[in-house]
């Protein structure tokens, strides 16, 4: 009996499961390519559930799905359900020293204070069935993320006036932005300028809003400095391919500009101040997590 019970959970799970798939997919067909079942018994396990619940999950035709309103909450609630199942057997594991689940990173383009790929190296090693998700983003974003239990750790770039709240985090960087111009502008061979003489410059940023552009425009404004931001890019390296064709100057971080005959970066002396954070979740951090910010501290071994 308790063999047939345990059959019976694992059934649930499994129905769970390609509920939540057929909702995003969008697709019998691709909902059974990603559990990788065969179409016929993702369907009658779909069948079988509506019955055992007497509702209609998905409105279907052979070449449209949908998912009902009752499917809708229904998929919220399972999607609820296999998250719990799957942090308890996480959770079971490191009970006994393993290390399992996923970790997901979230760094932002200009990461300097954390050499992400070295940690991951010493963290894989420590721990080679933990899944590693990456991910490219803004801080923002990230910090909403971790409060949603969807990323375990990030690293931030934020002004230094405003430290991230709602995620647990520690300040791993504090750094003074330059200015950064091609070779050929007029200010290349300065060594340090003020905000005053890039007043009637024209610059490259982040977007407008964005934490990585923030720093740069709380500055100017305090101190009462026009500027035109005539290009945004999130990407760094096209940032300073503009700067090199002498379109444009830029504020970064010194530790993303390369070293080489092209361009030349400007101490600014009254210039944004840019602070970078490791943050997590603050209410219940998943194993991985705490093992990723063992090692990120030096606490395991290498």
């Amino acid at each position: 009996m308790a063999s047939m019970k345990n059959h019976d959970g694992c059934m649930e799970l499994q129905q769970l499961r390609y509920a939540v798939a057929v909702a995003e997919e969008r697709s019998f067909t691709r909902a059974a390519e990603r559990c990788l079942v065969v179409q016929s018994a993702l369907s009658h396990q779909i069948k079988s559930l509506e019955r055992e619940l007497g509702l209609i999950l998905f409105a279907r035709t052979s070449r449209r799905v949908e998912t009902t309103a009752a499917g809708e909450a229904f998929v919220i609630a399972a999607r609820a359900s296999l998250e719990a199942a799957d942090r308890a057997r996480v959770d079971a594991a490191a009970a006994a020293g393993l290390v399992r689940g996923t970790l997901t990173i979230g760094m932002i383009p200009t990461v300097t204070a954390i050499d992400i790929p070295a940690a991951l190296e010493i963290f894989r090693r420590a721990h080679p069935d933990v899944r590693i998700h990456l991910r490219t983003g803004g801080s923002e974003e990230f910090i909403a993320a971790i409060a949603a239990g969807d990323m375990d750790v990030a690293v931030l770039g934020l002004p230094e006036t405003q430290p991230p709240t709602g995620v647990a985090s520690r300040t791993i960087a504090r750094e003074h932005l330059v200015a950064v111009v091609s070779s050929r502008h007029p200010l290349a061979s300065r060594r340090r300028i003020r905000l005053d003489d890039l007043a009637w410059e024209t610059f490259v940023d982040f977007p407008a809003g964005t934490p990585g552009r923030l720093p740069s425009d709380l500055a100017f404004a305090e101190h009462d400095v026009p500027r035109d931001v005539a290009f945004e890019a999130m990407n760094t390296t096209l940032i300073l391919d503009l700067v090199r064709r002498n379109l444009v100057i830029a504020l970064l971080s010194p530790a993303v500009v390369p070293q080489g005959d092209d361009l030349r970066t400007l101490a600014v002396s009254d210039g944004p101040t840019r602070i970078e954070y490791l943050a997590w979740s603050a209410f219940n951090p998943s194993p991985a997590a705490q093992a990723f910010l063992a090692v990120e501290r030096g606490d395991a071994e290498g």
